[in-house]
């Protein structure tokens, strides 16, 4: 054997080994690759848990009766006030099943404002790209389809603002604004 062969054989040799020892060395310090995947995820659903919030609709009402009074005394004293005969003495009562058809209908209403919004904004960008392809075309003051197409694109995007106007009305009405309070009775000045 030559001694170039021998040298050559001897490198790749050495080259190979080393390879292999750092690999293994690597492989000793760096973690696997299941644990990262696992550190990862429970580093997610620890970060992924939400603080609790207080807010209004978490806090149960109050009871309507006066502080000193108890619930068994507010419910022994409605059934006297409801017998008096005269409907102006009997406070209106909210139906808790009222109040959750009406948060159900709002909710409806806000979804389907949402739909009718994402529908326009598809709907305009759908004329923006007609409108771009019909003038693009050199030809397009003959182009009587391609104008009526516009014009019937631009109809359906208006009638469907008027809709989502009409929508946007009812929820209007079916829900007072939230900085609105009730009227505070005016204390006359001495």
């Amino acid at each position: 054997m030559s001694p170039k062969i021998i040298l050559r054989s001897l490198a790749l040799l050495l080259a190979a080994f080393s390879f292999f020892s750092i690999r293994l060395v690597a492989q000793d310090d760096a973690p696997s690759v299941a644990d990262a995947a696992r550190r990862a995820r429970q580093q997610k659903a620890d970060a992924a848990k939400p603080a609790h919030v207080i807010d209004n609709d978490a806090i149960p009402p109050s009871p309507s009766a006066s502080g000193s009074s108890t619930s068994s005394d507010a419910n022994a004293a409605a059934p006297a006030e409801n017998t008096s005969g005269s409907p102006a003495a009997a406070k209106p009562e909210t139906n808790p099943a009222d109040d959750a058809k009406k948060k159900e209908e709002t909710e409806a209403l806000k979804k389907e404002i949402a739909d009718k919004k994402e529908k326009i904004n598809f709907q305009q960008r759908e004329i923006t790209l007609a409108q771009d392809t019909y003038y693009s075309n050199p030809d397009h003051e003959h182009d009587t389809a391609g104008k009526d197409k516009l014009n019937s694109m631009q109809a359906d995007l208006t009638q469907a603002q008027s809709e989502l106007a009409d929508l946007q009305a009812k929820l209007a009405a079916a829900e007072p604004p939230a900085d609105e309070k009730p009227a505070e009775p005016v204390k006359p000045q001495p």
